[in-house]
């Protein structure tokens, strides 16, 4: 059985096309179906059901992608540590929130580039679900997710915290100092939130949604720099994680507000796919994520 015809086979399972495999793989679509074919007849059995230009994994091809995985994690294994090279290298793609993506870069990453330079990596955006299906797909190594928390057996959590959350505004806001704020008390006031529908923003409408309350924000961006700077030059008020907005609470450009009855759970997790193989440079920057008490 040829490692190669192993692989290739991984790919066309998560990416669910032969097309789509050989194009990430450098592979022409006729290379990919012999491949596959040629995995078929030595294990004697359907891998992919073919219907109307639509594959499905056949039970027998879903036991295999297990198996393929183990094979693909210890070569993988066997290359990295019999390599004579020391210094650590690689690449590694992160995919983050807007906001924390900022802030790992800010904070974070000119000194973990000056620890291991030879290790690259490539930051991308998007939403939760957008994340979850990268990882599905082998198409990110590690994503950072702020929203709910995440319970799933194909998923390792490999750090976790609960986020405190508030509600934001300039000091020279009418609301900044007022004890005991409800809810119902700034629903109508102007709002600058992150996007519709996009990690704790969601969580956020919907716990508005149970009290049977909406607000209509004045401004959405993803962009939380930018909701920051705004939110401290005019009246608007936001809801976001303290992480975000500390250091202006500390310089006392921004405050925040009383709200008594209303509290979200928002939860900042780094994940990885449990197939995927932690390539050294991979395990050092989850151990240097730990290290800074996963503050990213």
């Amino acid at each position: 059985m040829e490692l190669r015809n192993l692989i290739t086979f991984i790919h066309v399972a998560e990416l669910g096309s032969f097309t789509k495999a050989a194009e990430q793989l450098g592979y022409s679509q006729s290379t990919v179906s012999f491949q596959i074919k040629q995995l078929e007849e030595e294990l004697g059995c359907l891998l992919f059901e073919r219907i109307n230009h639509t594959i499905t994994l056949t039970e027998r091809g879903h036991e295999l992608v297990s198996y393929a995985h183990k094979v693909r994690v210890l070569t993988d294994e066997i290359r990295e540590n019999l390599s004579e090279e020391e210094v650590l290298s690689g690449n590694i793609h992160i995919v983050t929130p807007d906001s924390v993506c900022d802030d790992m870069i800010n904070s974070d990453y000119i000194e973990f580039h000056r620890k291991y330079p030879s290790i690259s990596i490539r930051f991308t955006t998007g939403d939760s679900a957008l994340m979850l299906d990268m990882l599905d797909h082998n198409e990110a190594d590690v994503i950072i997710t702020l929203d709910q928390r995440l319970y799933n057996k194909d998923y390792v959590i490999a750090m976790e915290e609960p986020l405190s959350m508030h509600f934001v505004a300039s000091t020279d806001s009418e609301l900044a100092g007022v004890k005991n704020l409800s809810i119902r008390d700034i629903v109508d006031k102007p709002f600058i939130l992150t996007e519709y529908g996009q990690g704790y923003r969601r969580i956020f409408d919907r716990e508005l949604a149970k009290m049977s309350l909406e607000i209509t924000p004045s401004l959405e961006i993803g962009r939380t720099d930018i909701i920051t700077k705004m939110l401290a030059e005019s009246n608007m008020i936001s809801f976001l994680p303290d992480f975000v907005t500390e250091e202006l609470i500390a310089s006392g450009e921004l405050c925040y507000l009383d709200v008594c009855d209303f509290k979200v759970d928002i939860w900042k997790q780094l994940i990885y796919h449990k197939n995927k193989w932690l390539s050294k440079s991979m395990k050092t920057f989850i151990e240097y994520v730990k290290e800074q008490e996963f503050s990213v």
